[in-house]
């Protein structure tokens, strides 16, 4: 059974053009009762659109807002494992945590060593761009 207590994710929406000028996150919103804060989107009337969103509400309104999304040609993937970080080549140097706006990536000002919270993590590719030992990976994954 699916549990009514708060749920919470940040998945990736992929979908193409004639998706964009529907009102899916409205729907989302109105028939789910599910609170979204958008935290990336390209989206254009001419092209496919991508959106990264934190997606939010009770589990089960989740899993049905999820499988509305999916009925109408949405790919959505789960944009937490898409970053994930090579923990022997890393050297701890924290050049990726300046540029990490969501705080994923920390300092720990005890051990001075880089903790990476993956459940932070937006997959906005800027940790793996600075990174001068490529630890930081971005990771294709598949459809949620």
């Amino acid at each position: 059974m699916v549990s009514s207590k708060h749920y919470s994710k940040i998945i990736s929406l992929h979908f193409s053009p004639d998706v964009v000028r529907r009102p899916m996150m409205y729907n989302l919103a109105k028939q789910f009762d599910l609170t979204f804060n958008i935290l990336k989107a390209r989206i254009s009337p001419r092209e496919e659109g991508h959106m990264i969103l934190e997606l939010s509400g009770k589990e089960e309104d989740y899993k049905k807002g999820i499988s509305y999304l999916q009925e109408h040609g949405i790919s959505i993937q789960d944009v937490a494992q898409s970053i994930s970080r090579d923990e022997d080549s890393c050297t701890h140097c924290g050049m990726c945590t300046a540029l990490c706006l969501p705080r994923s990536l920390c300092l720990d000002q005890v051990t001075r060593k880089v903790l990476f919270d993956i459940s932070k993590c937006t997959a906005c590719g800027m940790c793996t761009r600075i990174c001068p030992v490529e630890a930081m990976n971005a990771e294709a994954n598949g459809d949620f």
